[in-house]
C-alpha cells in the first residue's frame, strides 16, 4: 500500500473568523439584492485551500460549510485524496460523524495498524476503551480536530455528532499541509505504547477517563453531557481541570467514597497545591492515575500550574486540550514543563503510598 501523498505544503494554520453574510437593504432592486455574498466560515481559508486542490466543492461559494458531511461525499473525498477507488457507500446520504471521519482518514494515511497498536495496547493493560479509541489517538496526534476559541465553543462536537463540512475541511487542509513526517510520527509513537498491567483501583479510575476519548475541549466544561458553562451551550466537553474533576470528583465509585473527596479545588492552581511538597510525586515515580500537574518546571509554584493530565503509564498521559481529550506521549512541551504529581489513590488510602 502507497501513503497519500500529501498535495501542498505549508507550516502555518490559518483560521479567519466568522463574520455576518451583508444585508441588502430596503428599497434596493432585486438585481442587486440577488449577489449577497456567502456568510465566511470559521475554516474559510481551510476552505480555500481545499477547493483550490479540487476537493468538495467547485468553488468557495457552493461550499456548504454548515451542511453535515455525507457518507457519499465522504467516499468521494477519500478516492480523491488517495487516487484511489472506494466502493460507494449504500446510505450516501447518511451523515459522517466526527469519529467515522477520523477513522477514514487515518485509514487513508495508512495509518491503521498504528491505531490498532494504540487499541490493543490499552486492552491489553486490562481497560476498557471505546472501539475509537486507536483511530482517535491517532488523528489527534496528528491534529486532525481544532478548538473554536470559548466564546464559540457551541461548534464542539461529541465523537458520535454530525461532522461538519467545514471541520471536514480542517481536517483535510491539515493533511495537505502535512510537511511528509507527521505519518512516521504517529507509527514511532504507537511502537512505545506498551502500558503495564494495572490495578484494581487504577482500572476503575483510567476506564473513566479513556471512555471520553475525543471529546472536545470545553471552557469550563466537566462533564460528557450538555452544559452551559460560563453561559455558552454545548453537548458536553471538558477544560483540562474539568476533565480530571469528572474523573476523580463526579465519578461515583462503589467504595470510593474517599476518592471522591480527596481532590477539593476546581482549578490546576487549587488542585497542584492541596498536595504538601513531601507529597508531590516526581516524574520517575509516577504510577497510573496519578494526576500531573505542569507549569515551569519541579521548581513551579501552584500559581504558576497552567496545566493537568491523569497519568496512563509507560510515559503516556490523556488530558484535555487543543486536541480534547487525547492520548499524548510525556515529551517534548510536556517532560520540559511537568512539575509534580499527586495521587489521589493514596491520598484516599486505596494503593500503597510509594
Amino acid at each position: 500500500m502507497r501513503r497519500l501523498v500529501p498535495l501542498a505544503v505549508c507550516c502555518a494554520l490559518l483560521a479567519v473568523p466568522s463574520a455576518p453574510a451583508s444585508n441588502v437593504g430596503e428599497g434596493v432592486s432585486a438585481r442587486w439584492s440577488t449577489s449577497v455574498a456567502p456568510a465566511k466560515s470559521w475554516a474559510q481559508a481551510e476552505i480555500r485551500l481545499v477547493v483550490a486542490h479540487g476537493l468538495m466543492a467547485k468553488n468557495v461559494g457552493a461550499f456548504r460549510a454548515n451542511d453535515a458531511l455525507t457518507q457519499g461525499e465522504l467516499a468521494a473525498l477519500v478516492a480523491s485524496l488517495t487516487k484511489q477507488t472506494v466502493k460507494p457507500p449504500a446510505d450516501a446520504s447518511a451523515p459522517v460523524t466526527v469519529a467515522q471521519l477520523d477513522a477514514r482518514l487515518v485509514r487513508a494515511l495508512q495509518l491503521t495498524d498504528a491505531a490498532g497498536t494504540f487499541l490493543a495496547g490499552a486492552r491489553d493493560a486490562g481497560l476498557s476503551v471505546p472501539s475509537r479509541f486507536g483511530t482517535e489517538t491517532v488523528a489527534r496526534l496528528l491534529g486532525l480536530r481544532t478548538n473554536h476559541p470559548a466564546k464559540d465553543d457551541d461548534l464542539e462536537l461529541l465523537p458520535s455528532d454530525p461532522v461538519t463540512r467545514a471541520e471536514t475541511a480542517y481536517s483535510v487542509a491539515k493533511i495537505l499541509r502535512f510537511r511528509r513526517w507527521e505519518p512516521q510520527y504517529a507509527e514511532d509513537a504507537a511502537a512505545t505504547f506498551a502500558l503495564p498491567q494495572l490495578g484494581v483501583w487504577q482500572k476503575r479510575v483510567l476506564d473513566t477517563a479513556v471512555r471520553s476519548v475525543g471529546y472536545p475541549y470545553v471552557w469550563g466544561g466537566t462533564h460528557e453531557e450538555a452544559e452551559a458553562p460560563f453561559g455558552i451551550k454545548t453537548r458536553g466537553g471538558f477544560d483540562c481541570s474539568g476533565f480530571v474533576w469528572r474523573v476523580y470528583k463526579l465519578q461515583a465509585y462503589p467504595g470510593g467514597a474517599a476518592l471522591n473527596a480527596t481532590i477539593k479545588g476546581r482549578t490546576t492552581y487549587q488542585m497542584s497545591g492541596e498536595v504538601p511538597q513531601t507529597k508531590r510525586i516526581g516524574f520517575a515515580k509516577l504510577a497510573p492515575g496519578d494526576v500531573l500537574f505542569f507549569g515551569s518546571g519541579p521548581r513551579s509554584k501552584p500559581s504558576a500550574v497552567g496545566h493537568t493530565g491523569i497519568y496512563l503509564g509507560a510515559g503516556w498521559m490523556i488530558h484535555s486540550s487543543g486536541q480534547g481529550v487525547a492520548v499524548v506521549p510525556l515529551s517534548g512541551w510536556y517532560r520540559q514543563t511537568f512539575a509534580w504529581g499527586r495521587r489521589p489513590l493514596a491520598e484516599a488510602g486505596l494503593v500503597p503510598s510509594r
